[in-house]
């Protein structure tokens, strides 16, 4: 845990310096300060979080049925890599934010309530949880089917609002 809130925390930081140097070079007309924020807010879009889950979500499901090994193989080089991926997106999602507050004084609050980085918590949730999950076996058995429905809700449901 203190781990993923150290990379959150540099994360951040640094797509901060980077949002805000965009934003500098910008302010003083230089056409290339614009291309690198919109480069930024391009690359972090909360709309990525949903395909993402769905993968974390598949791995998680292949994690309660597979036995020990595999399931720590599938751990290791799927589950932990998205986890990590999901950490580093929503924190440049936050400091590309936090640049933005910072240098435009905009209104950033709508952009922070998306109901899309609702995925960013499932996951990370998920990923806290999972060793409890494999311990258990009626609890690996329920869960084997939730994230059988959340893998499928996240690659076919519209989300249409």
């Amino acid at each position: 845990m203190s781990k993923a809130l150290t990379s959150f925390a540099l994360v951040a930081v640094l797509t901060a310096l980077l949002m805000a140097l965009s934003l500098a070079v910008a302010r003083h007309g230089y056409p290339y300060g614009a291309i690198g924020a919109k480069r930024l807010d391009d690359v972090a879009d909360a709309g990525t979080f949903i395909p993402l889950a769905a993968v974390y979500f598949f791995s998680a499901l292949l994690m309660m049925i597979l036995p020990i090994r595999v399931a720590g193989v599938v751990l290791t080089h799927a589950a932990d890599a998205i986890f990590w991926t999901v950490i580093v997106l929503f924190t440049a999602i936050i400091g590309g934010l936090a640049a933005r507050w910072a240098f435009d004084r905009s209104n950033i609050l709508p952009a922070l309530l998306n109901w899309r980085f609702l995925f960013v918590a499932a996951v990370v949730g998920c990923h806290l949880f999972m060793n409890e999950l494999r311990r258990n076996i009626l609890l690996r058995s329920l869960f084997f089917v939730v994230f059988a429905a959340a893998t499928l809700v996240c690659l076919f449901w519209s989300f249409t609002i």
